[in-house]
C-alpha cells in the first residue's frame, strides 16, 4: 500500500480498519479494549470508523494491543547525519535556522 498517494481520510481509515482488525484477532470487546485503554468506547468506535483521533488515544490502545513497538518502525529515531555533523564540528544541531529575509529579524 503507497500511503503517500492517500487521503488523510483514506489513512485514517486504514488505520481504523487495522486496530479494528488486531482487536477482533486478539477477540476483545470494544468496551473491554477501550476500558484497558483508558478512553471511552465511543472514541475507540472512531478511531475503528476512520475518524479523526488523538495521538494519545492511539499510544494508548496501541499499549493494550501489545503493538506499541510499532511506533519505533513508523517514526525511527533519525539521529544526527553525519554530514550534519562533519559542518557543525562534532556538535550536535540544537534547533533549525529557518529562512531569512533581507531586512526583517
Amino acid at each position: 500500500m503507497d500511503l503517500t498517494k492517500m487521503s488523510d481520510q483514506a489513512i485514517l481509515s486504514e488505520i481504523g480498519q487495522r486496530l479494528a482488525q488486531e482487536r477482533l484477532n486478539r477477540n476483545m470487546e470494544q468496551a473491554v479494549l477501550a476500558k484497558q485503554a483508558g478512553i471511552a468506547r465511543k472514541t475507540l468506535q472512531r478511531m475503528e470508523s476512520g475518524e479523526v483521533f488523538t495521538l494519545a488515544s492511539l499510544i494508548r490502545v496501541l499499549r493494550i494491543l501489545g503493538k506499541l513497538d510499532a511506533l519505533e518502525s513508523f517514526l525511527p529515531q533519525p539521529g544526527v547525519s553525519p554530514l550534519q555533523l562533519a559542518k557543525l564540528k562534532g556538535q550536535e544541531r540544537k534547533r533549525a535556522t529557518g529562512k531569512r529575509t533581507k531586512g526583517k529579524d
